[in-house]
This record gives C-alpha cells, structure tokens and sequence, in this order.
C-alpha cells in the first residue's frame, strides 16, 4: 500500500478509489503481517544519531585501525577520548558525544549520546561544531578549517598528524543517515 501511495505522489495520480480499497484492507493485512515497520531515521545531531555515528565509527578500518595508536592513548589518563559535535545552526540541540577508547588494539566508540563529559579537556579532547549546510559539505578537513567552516577545539597538532582519519570522521557526519533541516 505504502509503495503504491508514493508511486502515486511521485506521479501526481490521484488514486482516492484504489487508495481507499487497499486501505480498507490494510488492518487485516497488518494484522497477518508479522514484518516491522522500518525504523524511523534519526534527526542530525540527536542522541540517536550520535549511536548510529558511534557505529560507523566501527565499522570504518580507517578510523578504528589509524587512530589506534598515540591518538586514542592521549586521554589524560581517563581511558577514552571525548569528541563533542555539534551544529551551529540547531540552537535548541544540544551537543552529542562520542567516547573513543583502545580495545583489542583499535580505536572504538563505546560510547554516542547526548553530553556526558560536560568539561573536556583540550589536550586530548575534542569539540567540532558547524553549520548544518557546512556538516554536509565539508570536504577536506584542513580547508574546512582554514576557511571557517569547521571550527574545533583541542589538541591541534595531534589533529594535523591524524588529516587523512579525521577527513574519513567528517565524511560519516554527513554519511550517516538523519533528517536534517533543510539548509
């Protein structure tokens, strides 16, 4: 049913009869149906967002492998680096975070979600915020920065070693599903 009303919209056909036929159908259909409705994709920057992020932090070798040696180790001693994200332009969203930790020699988020470390530490934290419309067309991170359009927090230097993972972190914000305002 769903398939056919957006066919149908997509068109531009106004299918009221069929439409309301294969929908007088649908409880009982439903009710014989034992397959789920798709999860509804997350909005930007929310808590659930930040999970799926947090997954796709995973499942990228780039980040987990290139950034499992003197980059995930510079945690101050707490065992996990926080990255705080966030969007300029969402001025009622708060921030989220990812936790970054070694396990069995790679860098993993163990953690995305909304705030946890509200005091980070700019010697091995880190805290990214842009605009929406920019979050979606970054590209490489040193000319992002360079001309303002990610602006950042924390350790610098280390940032600069690590380009070619932090390009591959920036390519997920926008690669992770979410509604996103429109921009």
């Amino acid at each position: 049913m769903f398939k056919k009303m957006t066919i149908a919209a997509i068109l531009g056909l106004g299918l009221a009869g069929s439409t309301m036929a294969v929908a007088a159908d649908a409880p009982t259909a439903a009710a014989n149906s034992t397959a789920q409705a798709p999860a509804a994709t997350p909005a930007f920057m929310s808590p659930a967002w930040a999970q799926d992020l947090c997954t796709a932090w995973n499942n990228s070798p780039t980040l987990t492998e290139k950034l499992a040696g003197s980059w995930v180790k510079n945690n101050g001693g707490k065992g996990y680096k926080v990255m705080e994200v966030s969007d300029s332009d969402m001025k009622t969203t708060p921030p989220v975070q990812l936790e970054i930790a070694l396990k069995e020699g790679k860098a993993i988020c163990s953690y995305g979600g909304p705030i946890k470390v509200s005091k980070l530490n700019y010697d091995y934290d880190y805290k990214m915020w842009a605009t929406t419309h920019d979050w979606h067309h970054m590209g490489s991170p040193l000319t992002a920065m360079m001309f303002g359009r990610l602006n950042f927090k924390g350790p610098k230097m280390e940032a600069m070693g690590n380009m070619g993972p932090f390009g591959a972190f920036l390519k997920l914000v926008k690669d992770v599903p979410a509604t996103v305002p429109a921009s």
